[in-house]
């Protein structure tokens, strides 16, 4: 019995030992396969088209005006026609002053320019009482003298001399009476004068809106003592604070490294996060001098707002364009390679061979560059794991999305 047993343990043990070789075998052929494979590498395509580097910065949306509204004279608060929140257009009515001294001053004014006005009626009339008295006496005059001419000695000299003499009284009159007359005249304009100013005085009792906006601030009630807004020894107390908002200010800080590519009308992206909206604009105004504390410069949008959805205190991110190319050769930033000697990239061609090649670049934004040397449209250039391949080295190309010159 065990010498059969033993045969066939040996059999067996031979087919194990054949099985084992077989089997190593074949994971040595699966080995050599893996190993044969070339290594997917992340590509993309060189593409022309257009490329925009752009600033992004948070910015502050502001009435385009605002001013506190004083008054011109010193009066309580008679009447106050606006409250926080109301419209008002130009010219309207905010408050009325209770200014009772001014009032009397438009009264006496007025009573002048009625007494100069009557002054100058009766010194018409001097005048014309005079050229009537100055007439007669000289005809007289010129009468008795041509028959004391014709008829020497007919005429006592003294009676010549008498009436002479009353014809040079009369003229003397009569340029009083004239002078008077000036006069009078030169005091209705200064009555004029002085009543044209105490109406303007007292039309300032009546406060209006300089410009159409919004009523942001109320500092006053009805009743409350107002000093006059031009007085340099008070604090005057305005009594509204008014705000343009149909048309709105975008302060925009713009870093002193952006400063050489800003420039009036360069285009702007706005986008107000919490109304979700975008807006194209262009730039309006710009300081063109640096802040010494913040090394920023101030720069201006205005921002159309006839919908006043836009509210003055919000907050947008501004896009500003510095450079824009309508028709660059753009690669993605991350196929570079920065040396020493220059930069290259990765390139691989129609057999999937990598070669090195060197490139010059313009401008670069945050994911693409422009390629001004080195490659052509349509070129395929490795994006990820560069620093594992060889030069010459076969690989398996996987396409990644080609750069959309992105800001």
């Amino acid at each position: 019995m065990s010498s059969r047993v033993q045969p066939i343990a040996v059999a067996l043990r031979a087919c194990t030992a054949a099985a084992a070789l077989a089997s190593l075998s074949a994971c040595g052929a699966a080995h050599a396969t893996t190993a044969a494979a070339p290594p997917p590498v992340a590509v993309a395509e060189v593409t022309r088209g257009p490329l925009t580097r752009s600033l992004t910065i948070t910015a502050e949306l502001q009435p385009f005006q605002e001013v506190d509204v004083h008054a011109k004279i010193a009066g309580y608060v008679q009447h106050l026609a606006v409250d926080i929140g109301d419209r008002v257009k130009a010219g309207d009515l905010l408050a009325t002053l209770d200014v009772p001294e001014v009032e009397h001053e438009v009264q006496q004014s007025d009573a002048a320019v009625t007494a100069a006005t009557g002054e100058i009626t009766r010194a018409e009339s001097e005048v014309t009482r005079a050229t009537a008295a100055r007439t007669v006496a000289h005809l007289a005059a010129e009468r008795l003298t041509k028959v004391a001419s014709a008829r020497p000695g007919l005429v006592a000299q003294q009676e010549i001399d008498e009436v002479t003499a009353r014809d040079a009284s009369a003229e003397a009159q009569l340029a009083t009476a004239n002078a008077a007359l000036t006069v009078a005249r030169d005091q209705l304009n200064v009555s004029k004068a002085n009543q044209g100013r105490v109406h303007s005085m007292y039309d300032y009792a009546r406060i209006t809106a300089p410009y159409a906006g919004v009523i942001t601030k109320r500092y006053a009630d009805t009743g409350t003592m107002i000093q006059a807004g031009t007085s340099s020894t008070t604090q005057a107390l305005p009594l509204v604070r008014l705000a343009e908002d149909d048309r709105l200010r975008l302060v925009i800080p713009v870093p002193e490294s952006a400063v050489p590519r800003i420039h009036v009308g360069g285009a702007v992206s706005v986008h107000v996060a919490v109304l979700d909206r975008t807006i194209d604009g262009r730039i309006s105004r710009v300081a063109q001098e640096v802040e010494p504390s913040t090394r920023t410069m101030h720069v201006e949008v205005d921002v159309a707002n006839p919908d006043r959805s836009l509210v003055p205190g919000m907050y947008a991110e501004v896009a500003i364009v510095l450079d824009h190319l309508e028709d660059a050769l753009i690669a993605p930033v991350q196929a570079l390679d920065r040396s020493e000697t220059g930069v290259s990239v990765l390139r691989v061609d129609a057999k999937h061979v990598v070669s090195r090649v060197p490139v010059q670049v313009g401008l670069e934004t945050s994911d693409s560059v422009e390629i001004t040397s080195g490659l052509q449209p349509g070129d395929t250039v490795v994006t990820g794991a560069r620093s594992q391949l060889r030069v010459g080295e076969v690989v398996d190309p996987r396409s990644q999305p080609a750069p959309t010159g992105g800001k």
